[in-house]
This record gives C-alpha cells, structure tokens and sequence, in this order.
C-alpha cells in the first residue's frame, strides 16, 4: 500500500507489519521527564501559577505547560527505532488526576498528549521516508484499585467503584481518540477489575462514537509470586480480558526482563493473539533505581525474540532511548511469534476444543 495518510490507513499498516518483525515500542516517560529536573514553577507554567495546590510530579501536566519538552521525549524514542509512542497519559484520568485538584483537566491532556506524540510520528515520518510511526493512547490503572481495601481495619470498604472508573475511562478515551491515537494500550494492570471497566468503556466509546481501534492490554506481575495484585495468574489475567479480542496480550513493569521471562512464555503459550512485553531495566536498587544497561536488557529481550515469544517489545521502568535503540538492534531479523491455532492453544492449556455443533 502507499504511505498511509489516515488513522485508518496507519492501522491497516500495523496488522500487516506486525506480521513481518517484532514491533518495538518506546520506553519509560518517567524516567525522560526526570532528566529535565523540572520544579513546581517549571509544572505550573503560566497558565497554573496560582493554582492552589502542589503539582511537582504531575507528570501529564507536562503535555500542557512543556508541550515542547513531551515532543523532544517522543522523537528521541522514535529515532531510537521505536515504531509506538506511548501518549503521556498514564495518570490522565479524572480519579488520578484528584490528587492534584486537577480533574477537570484530563479530557484535554488526553487529547493535548495524543496530538503531541503524533506530532513527533509526522516529524519523524518526513526524516524517514516510507517509514510508518504509531501512536498508543495509554489508560493507566488510576491510583485506586476497586478490588482491594485500602483500609486493613475494612475489608469491605473501596475508594473507588466500577462506574466511576468506566465513566473517568470514557472520558480519557475519547479524549485519546480525539488527539490521534491509533491504538488504545491499556497498560500497568494490577487489578482486573479496574481492567474490565477500562475495556467496557473503550468498547462502549467505539460502539456509541462509531470508530474502532485495536486494543493493546498489558498486565502487572507485581511480585515473585507470579500474580496481579489482584491475585490472578498471567493464564487467568487472559481469560479474564480475552473477550475483548485484543490486538495484543502483555506484561509491563514490575519486573525486569529475566524476573518477567516465564510469565511471558506462559502467555505465549495460552493465548491466540499478538503477545507484548516491555519489562523494567532490571529489578530497582537500594535507591530505587534502575541499573540494568541497554546492552544487558537487550540481551535478555533479544532472547525472548529468538525464542518466539513476542510480537511487539520495548521498555518500561528506567529504560532509556538507548535501552530502546539496543532493544530494536537486538531484534533486527527476528521473527515474530506466530498465533497458534485456537485448537492448539486449548491443548497447550490442558483443555480439549469445544465440539462442532
């Protein structure tokens, strides 16, 4: 086909290039932003200087007051070989964003980092020609989970329900839609059910708004046990989201590429989609940072390329550009998991296919 020009072209582009290589994906946002060593002046702007509260650390406010700082993030991660930019939306929901008395902010984030992000995809399209660069509108889990008590001493109590992350989840969509996104990547899940009312509300928004995008989910191992914090293996994590019939299936963050590998090949081997991994630099340190250098990450990936467990990679946790520039070289020539027949899958999962009626 000739060099897409529509959302609707890129996307037709995507299935057909995610069937030839491994995609790669860019790296961790935070960990940009952290080397601009940005103040609460810096955070505010112009626009915010009397705003009543802190927001140093508001990190999806940086698409409205350094717009210009968020592209230069993105092109660095694109040049780096990255073919998907995360939007920098993570916490862009009403819910998160209460924390910063900034709620009603977060339709415009969404559609101010989407647009950024598609911004540095053209710019980098003109350097390349015939190269095609994708934009993933990312809904974060939000900073409350609707499964667990936050309270030890009440079990029963929740800070959050259902309805309100499906309708705070519309709203974030929409707002991605609006700015270009051609995927929406729900990502950092670890609570199912915050999931679920993500995925209802993005099937929702497709079905009333008359647009669809493929679906990206991406799980969170959060400890050596091997589950989501809301205690669901990676096989039960996919049965629970697989009627959404994603366009990829994946781990991110928690844990570095050696910690995430069998969990990744336990995906592999379950599901009937695309899988995706992109998995910290290493575990943290005593400080909290991240030690695992491109080179020794890319190693590990490189192997999860070479055998056969993924169709798109990239980098979570204090990965860097040049984390993701080793990533991309180490998966050069790689061949891209194939999807097992859905007959396969069952009897690699220990059931028998259903009948014929």
């Amino acid at each position: 086909m000739s060099h897409p020009k529509t959302r609707e072209e890129r996307i037709a582009h995507l299935k057909e290039e995610v069937k030839k290589r491994v995609l790669i994906l860019d790296g961790a946002m935070g960990t940009m932003i952290q080397r601009y060593k940005l103040q609460e002046a810096d955070y505010r702007g112009e626009r915010f200087k009397d705003h009543g509260s802190d927001v140093k650390g508001n990190n999806e406010l940086i698409s409205l007051v350094q717009p210009d700082i968020l592209r230069d993030i993105h092109l660095q991660y694109y040049r780096a070989g990255a073919d998907i930019a995360e939007t920098n939306t993570f916490g862009a929901t009403r819910i998160a964003q209460a924390d910063y008395h900034m709620e009603d902010l977060a339709y415009e984030m969404n559609v101010a980092s989407a647009r950024i992000a598609r911004e540095a995809a053209d710019i980098c399209e003109k350097e390349e020609p015939g190269r095609v660069c994708y934009v993933a509108g990312v809904l974060g889990p939000t900073n409350r989970t609707a499964s667990i008590s936050p309270d030890v001493n009440d079990p029963g109590f929740r800070n959050v329900d259902f309805d309100k992350l499906y309708v705070a989840y519309q709203e974030a969509t929409r707002g991605l839609i609006e700015g270009g996104a051609d995927i929406i990547l729900v990502e950092t899940i670890f609570d199912t059910l915050n999931a679920k009312a993500a995925l209802y509300a993005v099937e929702d928004v497709f079905e009333q708004d008359g647009i669809e995008l493929p679906i990206m989910i991406s799980g969170t191992i959060t400890d050596m046990s091997g589950r989501l914090l809301s205690g669901q293996t990676p096989e039960a994590f996919w049965n629970s989201v697989r009627h959404v019939e994603p366009f990829s299936i994946g781990l991110n963050c928690a844990l570095g590429a050696k910690e995430m590998r069998q969990h990744i090949d336990t995906l592999s081997r379950v599901t009937d989609t695309l899988v995706s991994a992109h998995p910290n630099a290493g575990l943290p340190n005593e400080m909290g940072e991240y030690d695992e250098s491109p080179e020794q990450m890319s190693k590990l990936v490189g192997e999860f390329v070479s055998s056969g467990l993924v169709n798109i990679l990239g980098g979570c946790c204090g990965t860097t550009p040049d984390h993701i520039r080793a990533i991309a070289e180490a998966s050069k020539g790689g061949t891209p998991r194939e999807i097992p027949e859905i007959e396969r899958r069952m009897r690699l999962s220990g059931l028998e296919p259903f009948a014929a009626d």
